[in-house]
């Protein structure tokens, strides 16, 4: 006999001595059926997952890929040191771009009984991985959902900015249907600066040569693939810099390339050059961008990701004051269109983003551990 029978039989005695009434006894028995259920599973033996900064776009996907599988709880606002609380009976924490898991965070996890941080995202610059190994927590990723989707948003981004398109809107929606200050140009035969040539960097490669660009690429790992191409040559950051007329941002966040455009970098570059960063903020030093806007050197920039973006982007902050002063800079030129961390959001990537994620947490409930997780990050990465 178990200790949840033997629990149940004490129950029934109990029952008989006392003369417990049905709707006591049911309430006692629902009480000891939770309390001997595993750490992370629910009544019906599901293991329970809490999604933290979760948005309906996120829940409906993961719902489809579910299938009942797991027992879901979804979390509008974002994981940090106090709401890690809310994690207590979760072995399974799944988290975003803005979650902060530094060590703190990790450690109360750890103190909660989390046992895998399960990233619906391929960075990781968010996690504290030293941590999460010192505490026992597995951290599992999706490194790839949809390049497609990253690399058209780009397209999107640099086609808005060239050909005015944003100024046009709001022009003609208030019946100012003028042509003047919209000139654009010709994407054929322009030179592309592409920073990072993996799965995305390739993706708008391929749709850069479609229009005829020529393509100046740099990556710490040239891809050999890529620089077979016939209007893509391989080359160092200086020379990608001062020849190209449009730059793009595809490279992880990590120490080396923090800043990786900074106010040195913008010297370098073309008088009037357009800066896109749909990858993570920090590689771009915001006070530096503004300065060359501000100079003119800058001639346009898309984000659709920025620095200082955690307390901004996902939330509807119209009814507040914002206190970012930088951010409020940028908002004020009519040659920078700001997306809030939308290049990845189509139905293709999130259905990749909660298929990969249903797989990665299927491994860590099946006995799967450290190295034995296909889509591990560790602090070796």
């Amino acid at each position: 006999m178990n200790d949840a029978e033997r629990l149940k039989a004490l129950l029934e005695t109990l029952q008989k001595q006392s003369g417990l009434d049905a709707e006591t006894y049911a309430s006692i028995e629902r009480k000891l059926k939770r309390a001997s259920q595993p750490p992370g599973l629910d009544e019906q033996g599901k293991t329970k997952v809490i999604l933290y900064d979760a948005k309906s776009y996120d829940m409906a996907s993961f719902e489809r890929q579910n299938s009942g599988q797991f027992n879901f709880k979804a979390l509008d606002c974002a994981l940090d040191s106090h709401t890690a609380e809310l994690a207590k009976g979760f072995s399974v924490v799944c988290i975003f771009v803005n979650d902060c898991c530094d060590e703190s965070t990790v450690k109360r996890l750890a103190e909660m009984g989390v046992k895998l941080i399960a990233l619906r995202c391929a960075g990781y610059n968010n996690v504290n991985l030293d941590a999460c190994q010192r505490y026992g927590i597995d951290v599992v990723r999706v490194p790839a959902y949809s390049p497609h989707a990253v690399a058209e948003h780009t397209i999107a981004l640099i086609m808005m900015l060239n050909r005015k398109l944003h100024r046009a809107y709001i022009r003609n929606s208030t019946g100012q249907f003028l042509l003047e200050g919209l000139v654009g140009f010709d994407m054929f035969g322009k030179t592309v600066g592409v920073i990072g040539t993996g799965k995305i960097g390739r993706c708008l490669i391929d749709i850069l040569g479609g229009f005829g660009c020529k393509v100046l690429a740099f990556d710490k790992y040239p891809d050999e693939n890529v620089g077979n191409l016939a209007h893509v040559e391989y080359t160092d950051m200086l020379t990608l810099e001062r020849e190209s007329d449009i730059i793009s941002l595809h490279t992880p966040l990590t120490p080396e390339t923090h800043y990786l455009i900074s106010e040195e970098s913008i010297a370098n570059m073309k008088d009037g050059a357009m800066i896109i960063n749909t990858s993570r903020g920090a590689l771009l030093d915001t006070k530096a961008l503004i300065a060359g806007l501000k100079s003119g050197k800058i001639g346009s920039a898309g984000l659709d990701v920025y620095e200082e973006e955690a307390d901004i982007f996902f939330h509807d902050i119209s009814g507040e004051i914002l206190s970012d002063d930088v951010f409020a800079r940028l908002l004020t030129f009519n040659n920078v269109v700001i997306t809030s961390h939308q290049a990845f959001l189509t139905d293709e990537a999130l259905s990749n983003i909660a298929e990969t994620t249903l797989l990665n947490i299927n491994e860590f409930v099946a006995g799967k551990r450290g190295e034995n997780l296909t889509n591990r990050v560790d602090s070796a990465c």
